[in-house]
């Protein structure tokens, strides 16, 4: 995630927020506690498609709820209890991961990392469960993992740089 922040004097704050996957969105704290949302359009980033105003307290309450401070999902509580010091991952294969292009066996990723890609998502949908060795990592592909805190960091380095 890419962030800018701007002074707009006499009228607050602006945050210019570029996502991991592309979507562009601008965020102004008004000084009289207003908030402007604007989501920018992805093949052009100047043409604003939409804008929320809210005042202080939705925006704090649409904050907690993004945050997940209001509401914690069931089936995360029992994945934790279930998991314990295991952690489930998703990582986006974005353009630079130099994992594009190899296969899982290529990288030898529960070998040199000790966790394991439960399923690949490509980005036309087409879903791996349990993938084997042979299944090629593509761009924008999404990889599953389930792993230790350890493990996770590891993988991501394997998928950054492609090495195996």
């Amino acid at each position: 995630m890419n962030l800018k922040e701007t002074d707009l004097p006499g009228i607050g704050k602006k945050f210019a927020v570029q996502t991991r996957s592309g979507e562009k969105l601008a965020i102004i704290l008004h000084d009289d506690g207003r908030r402007e949302l604007y989501h920018f359009e992805h093949d052009n980033p100047d043409d604003s498609i939409s804008m929320v105003t809210l005042d202080d307290d939705e925006a704090r309450y649409v904050s907690a709820i993004i945050g997940g401070v209001t509401y914690k999902p069931t089936a995360l509580e029992n994945i934790e209890v279930a998991l314990g010091d295991l952690i489930i991952e998703w990582y986006k294969l974005e353009p630079n991961f130099k994992a594009i292009g190899k296969t899982i066996g290529d990288l030898r990723i529960r070998q040199r990392s000790g966790a394991t890609i439960i399923a690949v998502i490509e980005k036309n949908h087409t879903k791996h469960i349990n993938p084997g060795a042979d299944v090629l990592l593509t761009a924008d592909a999404m990889v599953v993992v389930l792993g230790e805190r350890l493990h996770q960091q590891q993988i991501r380095q394997i998928l950054l740089s492609g090495k195996g």
